[in-house]
């Protein structure tokens, strides 16, 4: 069960390589991907902390939980009318 999980998690990072090569060839700068992942209702993964301090700039948690979870209101008001 470990293996399969492990196998989607670097098969779900492998489709973000060619966006990483293509950034790279574009702007001749050493890119990386950083993973941050929030749910719909502002569910956080362990160790967002460590990935928030990689990418410049001044991004929170808790800022990013608002801003999904105001991005999620926003679709369910567009459906319901």
């Amino acid at each position: 069960m470990i293996q399969i999980l492990t196998q989607k998690k670097t098969e779900k990072l492998s489709n973000y390589k060619d966006l990483e090569i293509e950034m790279s060839r574009v702007w001749r700068a050493r890119e990386k991907i950083v993973p941050i992942i929030v749910g719909a209702l502002g569910t956080i993964k362990k160790g967002l902390d460590q990935n928030l301090q990689l990418p410049p700039g001044q991004l929170s948690a808790i800022e990013l939980q608002k801003i999904t979870l105001m991005s999620t209101a926003h679709v369910i008001c567009r459906m319901l009318g």
